[in-house]
């Protein structure tokens, strides 16, 4: 119910001076503008309620300061949950003690600092025991990507985060970090609790993390801090979901869902990852795990369900070290327990010498080979269970000879396996535990379990049960009575908030005419397509794509754009996700089919031309530095008789970063192109990172590259996944049709080449140090 207000008048006729207050009622004190907002906030009393009268506040630097008690805290609230909205250039900072927040909705808008929300409002003025709950953070990104911030910054000690949605952070840097630096702000057993990290897309290179706790450089300081009981929501924003730099951190009991990346000790030590679940599809190689570096860290308890990540994602990854590394590289693992954890239809589940490259000793400097092995380190008492048999589950990229394996079983559904660890065979089953979740957990109460030292630590298994009176292996003892449904989001975030979006009809737009097609463009919803009917459109001006939409026709329908030079007949705003099928698109020589925006790309585009032709352009597309596409598609399509091709290249910082996820080129046809055929650059050493992603197959190219200066037709350089294969390249007048970096995943096979140069390998492509 709405908070009734009344207006209270004080007449001290003793003085006879007249005060008008602001609004006030039973409830706390409501503010109606950041002068009210201000001046209770001077004011506050241990107990005092400060409410923010429902409605927008733009461009609005609310700094909240006081100093509550254990028992009267001082509280900042919505008049009505989620109908607060803070938009514009806004922040929030928070410091004193016993301070909480509830109920606001950040939305439209960026933060004019390094913070959205921040727990301290100067470096010496931090926040203790304050609290932020039920809040919503939703698309409040900086204008540009590389211009990078954090969400939600911890700085004090005993403060939380609880039962807040946070989702679509696209620009630089995680989206909540613990800061570490200071006395104020060491041993600090902050609570990370009950959130729902909804979807952060990919960002196309580093810092991109969800969850970062401390950095490089605080690394050996206790952190103590707990995240728990969240749900993280397809947070693929880069390879590390939760980078932990510090020492002591609890990560219990969280669900992992379709998430792209890995909970990593990436610093510090004596983490315990315990409880948690780690749900992928069966499909999608990029859904990983728990990745390990450093020392004392306990893994136990967790299940790991159909992930399918390899190498720096997979399921269990134990890295190789460096020796006598520095604060900011990879210490060696020693002294880790992998302990009652249960592996399900997951490939290669356990990974060690993961990132060795000594093979890459001749380009990189001795300072950054990782050579170390494992030590002291135990894996017992797992289960590892495929439905399909899998001959490697376990893989050595370096020696696993650091490492003990005790009381582990499998079932391999009669697959032997060549590099075993003594894993013991059995005949298991699946036992429902909930929905869409199966996991043996009997048919092995026969194994000796593993006792190691401090294991009577492990007193539960995942689902709370005991282990004291009646244990066994693996993360689940009995599932009695259980029931589990891991993605009800009632039980995570805000309580008023809802990301489940209703489906909406598809709507067509026939349109006859340019103006018509500008019209629609402008009316239709995302999801909607527009159908042209005629055979010919004239195009003066840019066609703005700032949704999800579909423009098609049935007869290949021609769209001649005629603006002006350097401006593209499709221009992708944030947001903007375009199909262009069964189009002729033309101009005149000096202009761009496609491209994003020059600046202000705060959110992603998405492009994809399917059964279409493109010519007679400066560049059939452009893409400049500081926009990202998560896919960027050409099938079926011809691309002739232009300047440029593709280009993707602008992202010169040489910090890992790219301008699209994956780039595929599948059955197209390049006639005439001039140079940048395809131009895919991702710059800087950063071995964490995976992407970008480039398949060219089943096409051909014909008289193209006659300007390139570097003589190579396909230019990706720095890419880490490359597959050229089933292409036809002829009459192409370069000495390289492409140069592979045979270190990463970089292929080539079935290409026909005439009169085009050669495929070339280089082993270990040397590259610019980004730390």
């Amino acid at each position: 119910m709405p908070i009734k207000t009344a207006i209270f008048y004080l007449l001290i006729i003793t003085s006879g001076l007249f005060i008008s207050c602001d609004k006030a009622n039973n409830n706390g004190t409501l503010v109606e503008d950041i002068s009210a907002f201000n001046n209770a906030v001077s004011n506050a009393k241990p107990g005092d309620v400060i409410i923010l009268k429902n409605g927008i506040w733009k461009d609005a630097e609310l700094i909240f300061k006081g100093e509550g008690t254990e028992k009267k805290p001082i509280t900042l609230k919505a008049e009505i949950a989620g109908e607060v909205f803070i938009e514009g250039v806004s922040n929030l900072q928070i410091s004193g003690n016993h301070l909480e927040v509830h109920g606001l909705f950040f939305r439209n808008g960026h933060s004019p600092s390094e913070n959205v929300i921040s727990f301290r409002t100067n470096e010496k003025e931090v926040a203790n025991y304050a609290k932020v709950t039920n809040c919503v953070i939703l698309d409040f990104n900086n204008l540009e990507r590389d211009q990078d911030n954090l969400w939600v910054q911890f700085y004090g000690k005993h403060n939380e985060l609880s039962n807040c949605y946070i989702a679509g952070k696209t620009n630089g840097g995680p989206t909540v970090r613990v800061d570490l630096k200071g006395n104020q702000s060491i041993r600090n057993f902050h609570k990370i609790s009950n959130n729902h990290f909804g979807p952060r897309p990919r960002k196309g290179g580093a810092r991109g993390e969800t969850i970062q706790l401390g950095s490089s450089f605080t690394s050996m300081s206790p952190s103590n801090t707990t995240i728990a009981n969240n749900l993280f929501e397809e947070c693929n924003g880069e390879v590390e979901i939760i980078s932990s730099k510090t020492n002591f951190n609890i990560i219990k009991n969280n669900v992992f869902y379709k998430s792209e990346g890995s909970v990593v000790t990436r610093h510090g030590n004596y983490v315990t990852i315990d409880g948690n679940y780690f749900i992928g599809d069966g499909v999608n190689e990029q859904y990983g795990g728990i990745r390990i570096i450093n020392t004392g860290h306990w893994v136990t308890n967790n299940l790991f369900y159909k992930l399918k990540g390899k190498s720096f994602r997979s399921p269990l990854a134990v890295m190789n070290g460096i020796p006598k590394s520095p604060l900011n590289r990879y210490n060696q693992v020693t002294d880790v327990v992998v302990a009652y954890n249960t592996y399900v239809d997951s490939s290669s589940p356990w990974q060690f010498g993961v990132g060795t490259n000594i093979a890459q000793a001749d380009v990189l400097p001795k300072s950054e080979i990782r050579s170390a092995r494992p030590l002291r380190t135990e894996v017992v008492n797992n289960v590892i269970y495929n439905s399909e048999g899998d001959p490697n589950p376990i893989i050595e990229h370096d020696k696993a000879d650091g490492v003990t394996f005790e009381s582990n079983i499998i079932y391999n559904n009669g697959v032997a396996i060549a590099n075993d660890h003594g894993l013991i065979a059995k005949e298991l089953s699946l036992t429902e535990i909930g929905k869409d979740l199966s996991v043996p957990i009997t048919g092995f109460d026969d194994v000796v379990i593993y006792e190691g030292f401090d294991f009577e630590s492990i007193t539960n298994d995942l689902l709370g049960n005991s282990r004291n009176e009646s244990n066994k292996i693996g993360a689940i003892l009995n599932a009695a009575n259980v029931n589990l449904d891991l993605l009800d989001k009632s039980k995570y975030g805000a309580y008023w908030f809802s990301d489940v979006k209703e489906s909406k009809e598809v709507k067509t737009f026939n349109v006859k005419s340019t103006e018509a097609l500008v019209t629609a463009i402008n009316e239709a919803e995302s999801g909607d397509i527009i159908n042209l009917i005629n055979e010919t459109y004239q195009l003066p001006k840019s066609l703005v794509i700032n949704k999800t939409i579909t423009i098609k026709s049935e007869g290949k329908a021609e769209i001649i754009y005629n603006g002006a030079a350097s401006t593209p007949a499709i221009e992708l705003h944030p947001y903007g996700k375009l199909t262009l099928q069964n189009i002729n698109l033309k101009g005149t020589t000096t202009q761009f089919a496609f491209a994003s925006l020059k600046e202000n790309m705060s959110n992603h585009f998405g492009l994809a031309v399917i059964d279409s032709e493109i010519s007679n352009f400066n560049y059939a597309l452009k893409v400049y530095k500081q926009s990202f596409s998560e896919e960027i598609i050409f099938k079926n399509t011809t691309i002739s008789n232009c300047e440029n091709g593709i280009e993707l290249s602008e992202e010169t910082n040489d910090r890992g970063d790219y301008n699209t996820e994956y780039l595929t080129i599948d059955n197209c046809l390049f006639t005439d192109i001039k140079q940048n055929v395809i131009d895919y650059y991702r710059g800087g050493y950063d071995e964490s990172t995976i992407g970008g992603n480039l398949l060219v197959t089943n096409s051909t190219f014909t008289n193209c590259g006659a300007k390139e200066q570097n003589k190579t037709l396909l230019n990706h350089r720095g890419i880490i996944n490359v597959n050229i294969t089933k292409n036809t390249f002829e009459n192409n007048p370069v000495q390289f049709i492409s140069t592979l970096w045979g270190a990463k995943n970089n292929v080539a096979s079935d290409n026909q080449i005439s009169n085009s140069g050669k495929i070339a390998t280089e082993e270990n492509l040397k590259q610019k140090l980004m730390y």
